[in-house]
């Protein structure tokens, strides 16, 4: 692996700094009050996690040790007692949050449901009680295969209540796909519903669990519990499946939370490698409770008055830690929906925001650039004035989206904060806060205080401003993954031995490039895979496509490097237009000489293809090694178990 460089950068220099009057209510004022926290976390952070883990959260029993680094595996709060049900619900019921709505939960048919904090405690209490019933113990592991229904939600906390840990696999996921994680895992019950609505049809869960689990493929399941959901017909197996209103029916509310060691196992969720099995992160109670309460709290400024939507997935680590564990543990109402944009229904989520006068608004930039294709008539035909922020995660945001957003979403009043993260990381690592720091179109900013992140080499040294790098993290954090669930060995190589270690000071690669400009603002540019070299020039895929995409007649782009017998690489442009443009040898001329306008000569696309849609996973980013594989010739390889339409990837073979 090679140092990524940066040959040519698009100049984004505009900066937004935040109102006076949001600096005066934030959390965080001012950028002087960020700088602050940020050097008091960096000369002592474990007094400055100490603190915050002291006032943030209840604990059960005080910790001996705030951190035991034993490079590259870290312990928090070592032989603190903490459970993190108690700490998103019973704690807020003994205040006026008692009769708060904690989630608003809207069906994609339009059934609607809201549940108080005490309501939601209740129901908590019954599905652990009935997991119980089930044999389900503490540390024991529970599958979680569900729509975007409360019950989702509901069957975490239940899990974190008793000292189970759950595995959610997202609903989207193959049968097959199922199946590896449960066997990985070793899952003793599956919760599961007879299917869920999406984009105006039912998936069909159950059917997908009978699948997974055919002819005993899973010898640790010994249950599984649905939810009745859409109603259809399905197949139950009397000495194996339950149904779950019936079982909740004849169980108690009464369940006290299991006091939990803060680095007991709180969840495993499987990322997709590129090769091999699925990586199986783990993450434990105390850490992740306090840095996911932390940075939801700071980053999205959350007040008591407050709704707030992230439309993530509960399948996915921002459902885990920014739809459930860090709104709940702070005592706000968090937003749930089941359904997507779709034709039938183009401004669903600009309904949902009006509904409901949602002030925080949390999404991911792929469902902003198809927003913006679906046109400015559906926001503008909502009342919006109920936002206050927005925040954007996945994958890095190209400049024109973000002043989008900003001016048709935000109505140009609303401070962005554009966030870095990593399903291993546990919650948000680079943001604007967002009462403090001026904001860059395309920039995730400064890291969170107590992230101690820089742009390096291989060699593990500091670049300059500009220049590109691998990012990478110096110091331990509360909220970061133990390990690969029973393959300590492949996590070490896969995040700690890429960078050797100096004077005994472990690294964490992030796996992205990134660059810091003078301001010391980070830009991420991607996987460090996503970089193409062109004749000796490495360039950042996401900074091509974003020149693609400051064009107007484009909607999205995905760039890749074809293998090329002269220059090494050449770069190559799957297009996705405007409704109201079509595709031309004109506008293909067009494009390739706005690229060079752009970044330079160097940067010109040797093809660009014009596509209806660009393959993406379920939660909605561009699936880059499959055009990779496509415009060199060879088979697809790798877990496509996250590929959301294959339809896609066979007409742009055919095309």
């Amino acid at each position: 692996m090679s140092q990524p460089t940066i040959e040519s950068i698009l100049q984004e220099n505009r900066l937004f700094h935040p109102s006076a009057a949001f600096s005066q209510n934030a959390h965080i004022k001012s950028l002087d009050d960020y700088h602050r926290l940020y050097e008091k976390a960096k000369t002592d952070p474990q007094t400055f996690w100490a603190e915050l883990a002291a006032t943030e959260l209840h604990w059960f029993q005080n910790w001996d040790t705030v951190l035991d680094w034993q490079p590259p595996f870290a312990k928090w709060f070592v032989n603190g007692k903490l459970n993190i049900s108690y700490n998103c619900l019973d704690r807020h019921l003994t205040t006026w949050r008692r009769n708060k709505a904690a989630l608003i939960w809207e069906g994609e048919p339009g059934d609607s449901r809201t549940l108080t904090y005490a309501q939601l405690h209740r129901e908590v209490c019954q599905f652990a009680n009935a997991l119980k019933h089930l044999g389900v113990q503490k540390g024991d592991r529970v599958g979680i295969y569900m729509p975007m229904i409360p019950e989702a939600a509901i069957a975490m906390l239940a899990c974190a209540r008793i000292g189970a840990a759950h595995t959610v696999v997202f609903g989207g996921f193959s049968a097959e796909a199922l199946r590896d994680r449960l066997i990985d895992g070793e899952a003793k019950v599956v919760v599961t519903a007879d299917g869920g609505w999406r984009k105006d049809a039912i998936v069909p869960l159950k059917e997908q669990v009978d699948k997974a689990l055919a002819k005993g493929s899973v010898p640790s399941i010994a249950a599984t519990l649905v939810v009745k959901r859409t109603g259809q017909e399905i197949q139950m197996q009397g000495d194996r499946d339950h149904w779950w209103h019936e079982l909740q029916a004849h169980v108690s509310a009464n369940c006290p939370a299991e006091p939990m060691d803060s680095e007991d196992l709180l969840f495993i969720l499987y990322t997709s490698g590129s090769t091999g099995k699925p990586k199986g992160v783990v993450h434990t109670t105390g850490g992740y409770n306090l840095y996911t309460h932390i940075t939801t709290k700071w980053i999205f400024d959350l007040q008591d008055t407050d709704v707030y939507w992230c439309t993530a997935d509960v399948g996915w680590i921002t459902g885990h830690s920014y739809i459930v564990y860090g709104p709940l543990s702070n005592g706000a109402t968090t937003v749930m929906y089941e359904g997507a944009p779709r034709a039938s229904n183009p401004g669903c989520f600009w309904d949902v925001i009006e509904k409901h006068g949602v002030n925080i608004f949390y999404t991911a930039p792929t469902a902003i650039r198809a927003f913006i294709k679906m046109g400015d008539e559906h926001p503008k035909a909502r009342d919006l004035s109920s936002l206050r922020l927005l925040g954007t995660v996945g994958e890095p945001i190209n400049p024109e989206s973000w002043i989008w957003y900003q001016q048709i979403i935000g109505g140009g009043r609303c401070p962005i904060v554009d966030t870095w993260w990593q399903t291993e990381t546990g919650g948000i690592m680079i943001t604007a806060l967002p009462g403090a720091i001026p904001t860059k179109p395309g920039s995730a900013t400064l890291p969170f205080p107590g992230i101690l992140a820089e742009v390096i080499d291989l060699d593990g040294n500091a670049v300059g401003a500009n220049e590109g790098g691998y990012l990478a993290v110096r110091h331990p954090w509360p909220g970061m993954m133990r390990t690969v669930y029973g393959d300590p060995d492949r996590f070490r190589r896969t995040y700690w031995e890429h960078i050797p270690p100096k004077d005994g000071q472990y690294t964490y690669f992030a796996g992205d490039g990134a660059r810091r400009d003078e301001d010391g603002y980070f830009w991420v540019m991607g996987r460090v895979d996503d970089v193409i070299n062109v004749a000796g020039h490495r360039l950042g895929t996401m900074e091509i496509e974003s020149a693609l995409v400051s064009h107007p007649a484009v909607a999205e782009a995905a760039v890749v490097g074809k293998p090329d017998e002269l220059k090494g690489q050449d770069i190559v442009a799957f297009v996705t237009l405007e409704g109201t443009y079509s595709a031309s040898d004109e506008l293909l001329k067009e494009l390739k000489q706005h690229v060079v306008k752009e970044i330079g000569a160097i940067a010109r696309p040797g093809e660009i293809r014009f596509a209806d849609a660009l393959p993406k996973t379920r939660s909605g980013k561009i699936m880059r090694r499959l055009l990779r594989d496509l415009v060199s010739g060879v088979e697809i390889s790798g877990d496509t178990s996250t590929l959301e339409d294959r339809s896609v990837l066979e007409k742009l073979r055919e095309g």
